[in-house]
């Protein structure tokens, strides 16, 4: 797969957001099942070491919606 942006095609532009879109959407909600479950094990279990578990999660998310957004931009600019 390709990674500069400008060398792709925009059927090929289309298909790496989309894809990027579903593993956004799927990581989200398997993340937000492991937040609640450390949540609720911190406050059950007293298991205070469990709460870094949340800012983790939310940075690996960061990478993916910048790639989502930089793919619309490039989508965008050749559509015009």
């Amino acid at each position: 797969m390709k990674t500069e942006v400008s060398d792709q095609s925009i059927k090929s532009l289309t298909k790496q957001r989309n894809l990027m879109k579903g593993v956004a959407i799927g990581y989200a909600l398997v993340m937000a099942v492991a937040i609640s479950l450390a949540l609720y094990l911190t406050f059950t279990k007293q298991n205070a070491y469990l709460l870094a578990i949340v800012p983790g999660c939310l940075i690996v998310l960061i990478p993916i919606l910048m790639r989502v957004s930089q793919l619309n931009n490039a989508i965008k600019n050749r559509s015009n």
